[in-house]
């Protein structure tokens, strides 16, 4: 599945859905940059807050303290203006924060099977989801829990792959161009 309609910015801010591995961050910085905006990655930024690592959050506080955590970022951060935000993974699993997303900006779920995240983030040490003996089933896993999540509160969807990234790039800078026209 893919975007069909031009997209436009709600609030000036585009918010980045997808399983770890998606690009997000990748995609999001690329973005900040040709559309003037300032990027933001939410797992960086609660990092930042906490001055600890996400896999030592979930170690010392596990996953439900910080779900709670980064609930409390995603809100502060989807109530700014003009912001490319990289969502984490499992941002969508709180309802407020797919209220959030949806309400504050415009939402674009970058989609990835399993078998390709797996390619890329299977053999992570920095992803706590990951560090299982079976990776790849795992996300497998996440792929079927979150993946209705993700389209549920996206405004489009477009898959991880270079051409269709870049498709969307051009027509998301085309409707930027357009919308600034008189």
């Amino acid at each position: 599945m893919s975007y069909n309609a031009p997209v436009q910015l709600h609030r000036g801010n585009l918010f980045l859905v997808g399983l770890p591995g998606a690009g997000k961050s990748t995609l999001g910085r690329q973005l900040a940059r040709r559309l003037g905006r300032r990027f933001v990655d939410a797992d960086h930024e609660l990092e930042r807050r906490l001055g600890v690592s996400i896999p030592t959050i979930f170690e010392i506080e596990g996953e439900a303290v910080f779900r709670d955590r980064e609930e409390a970022v995603i809100a502060d951060l989807t109530a700014e203006k003009d912001v490319v935000l990289a969502t984490g993974g499992g941002a969508v699993l709180r309802p407020a924060n797919r209220e959030r997303l949806r309400v504050n900006g415009t939402v674009v779920y970058l989609h990835a099977e399993p078998e390709t995240l797996n390619a890329r983030v299977g053999r992570s040490k920095h992803r706590p989801l990951l560090n299982v003996p079976d990776p790849f089933a795992r996300l497998r896993e996440l792929y079927d829990q979150r993946d209705p999540l993700y389209r549920e509160v996206a405004d489009c969807v477009v898959d991880s792959d270079r051409d269709a990234v870049a498709r969307f790039i051009a027509q998301l800078e085309a409707a930027q161009r357009a919308a600034a026209r008189p």
